[in-house]
């Protein structure tokens, strides 16, 4: 199928020239997506990618300061395109259990590729977020990229669903809490699923994370 060209707007303070403005930078961030995925953050280099796609380490520089820049850039992107698919599954629907119901799912499912966009590989992205996410702000420097926007995304995602919550039971006390955990819980299963299996009760084919967490939530603002 053909990928569309839509585009996701992220905030300059995340790089140092756009990356989506030329094609080594998007070779940058398809290539970089791969290769964290494969290496693992710590083994990732930009020296490594440099030679994978075909250029220097300096010209990679030249669009993010440090791999943890390149790491932020890419979870912003994705909380981005998170915000997109919420706002498009639940923009029509007036029921507010239902809104929630659907945002709750999307927070929890597993990612399909999404051919809207043209050099972004949603899939290893997700993979990307399950296991190296957390990396980008279990930081000594998380207060002061806090106060630049880096993680800003990702909150006004929390702060959507919080108040689809609150939409369901304007009394609960803890939206964003329940939320945050539910997002963070997600992740943790799929990650012990793949990696430490007898800290979860994920059968394949099954979808137990959508549900548990589905139930979670309703069970919690009821």
């Amino acid at each position: 199928m053909e990928r569309l060209s839509l585009h996701i707007t992220i905030s300059p303070e995340l790089y140092t020239k756009d990356p989506d403005s030329s094609v080594l930078g998007r070779k940058i961030i398809s290539k970089g997506i791969e290769m964290i995925n494969e290496l693992g953050f710590e083994s990732f280099t930009f020296k490594k990618l440099g030679v994978a796609i075909g250029s220097n380490e300096s010209s990679v520089y030249r669009y993010f300061s440090s791999k943890h820049a390149l790491l932020v850039y890419l979870i912003s992107w994705y909380w981005s395109w998170i915000e997109y698919k919420l706002v498009f599954a639940t923009t029509n629907v007036t029921d507010p259990k239902v809104r929630l119901h659907e945002a709750i799912i999307l927070l929890t499912q597993d990612v399909t590729e999404d051919h809207s966009f043209s050099y972004i590989n949603e899939i290893l992205l997700y993979q990307i977020i399950i296991s190296e996410s957390t990396k980008a702000y279990y930081t000594k420097d998380i207060d002061a990229e806090n106060e630049k926007g880096y993680y800003k995304t990702y909150k006004r995602v929390v702060q959507r669903v919080s108040e689809l919550v609150l939409n369901v039971n304007p009394a609960f006390e803890f939206p964003h809490m329940l939320v945050s955990t539910v997002i963070e819980g997600a992740h943790h299963q799929r990650y012990f699923s793949k990696h430490l299996p007898t800290l979860t009760d994920i059968k394949e084919g099954e979808n137990y994370i959508v549900r548990f967490y589905t139930e979670l939530v309703q069970k919690t603002i009821q």
